[in-house]
């Protein structure tokens, strides 16, 4: 083990982006700062709020850009009509044993999809985060090359933007264009696994906040559990936190769904303030 604590961020959507940064703001404010992790390792909605963590921004900032009407980004959801067509494939794919198969039905959608100009979708997520450059401190971004079909890393040492690498993270197959980077093309790590938690392997102490863990329909070894199990049979303790019940109540239905952003924010803090002392207590 080299690395004592690891922070990893799950996918989730908006309302996965609101109820982190009430979770994380909630623990702060009880005390718990979950800043001091040696890694940390964001998935799509994660994504953003790790490389917004590491930005060096206050705590209240990050909760408040995600709580208050004035500083939420202005960001178009994705039309009804994409979503409808997205849902009515994507259970069966995610739920797909064979990984090269589950990746090679992910790619048409992923690359064919009626989504938003790339532009635009860079701009959204360029105004997400307040710093656009990699943070000195470990951060680490995961994406899946589609062309490959295989879930890919980036971290400061890559040569990529961070906007282009956070894009590309949260790049929904089918909602959200694909990002292209160095000739190649990405989508959402989250199509691998909700948090990708195995890639904190090897560290001592790891901490999972998980907004789709226990809901996601993940084949068998990808799931947040398997995943969990995996961790500590190398060694690892490990500590997974999923939203609890007025929390996955406020996340709704649709983790799309700007309307939930705010109520999301505000479970996650409640439950950020609940949990702080067995949190601490792990965390330490």
């Amino acid at each position: 083990m080299t690395a004592r604590k690891a922070l990893v961020l799950g996918g989730g959507g908006i309302a996965g982006l609101g109820w982190l940064a009430g979770l994380i703001h909630g623990l702060h404010e009880m005390g718990v700062d979950l800043r001091d992790a040696d890694r940390l390792i964001g998935t799509s909605a994660g994504s953003a709020i790790a490389a917004q963590l590491r930005s060096g921004q206050p705590i209240t900032t990050l909760y408040a850009r995600q709580s208050e009407p004035a500083l939420v980004a202005d960001e178009p959801p994705p039309s009804m009509e994409v979503m409808a067509e997205m849902m009515a494939v994507y259970p069966a794919i995610m739920a797909m044993t064979d990984e090269a198969g589950r990746m090679a039905a992910m790619a048409p959608m992923a690359l064919n999809a009626k989504t938003v100009d790339p532009a635009v979708r860079h701009a959204m997520i360029a105004r997400r985060l307040p710093s656009h450059d990699w943070p000195v401190t470990p951060l680490e971004i995961a994406a899946i090359d589609v062309a490959a079909g295989k879930l890919v890393c980036f971290d400061r040492s890559s040569g990529v933007d961070l906007v282009d690498a956070v894009a590309a993270s949260c790049a929904v197959p089918g909602i959200w264009p694909v990002v292209t980077i160095r000739g190649c093309t990405y989508t959402d790590g989250g199509f691998y696994s909700s948090d990708n938690a195995h890639l904190a392997a090897g560290t001592g102490r790891v901490l999972i906040a998980s907004p789709l863990g226990g809901i996601s329909p993940y084949p068998p070894g990808y799931r947040l559990t398997d995943q969990v199990a995996a961790l500590e049979a190398a060694g690892s303790t490990v500590m997974a936190i999923c939203p609890d019940t007025p929390a996955r109540r406020a996340m709704g239905a649709n983790p799309l769904d700007p309307a939930v952003r705010i109520p999301s924010a505000i479970a996650g803090r409640a439950q950020g303030h609940a949990m702080a002392a067995e949190i601490a207590q792990f965390w330490r």
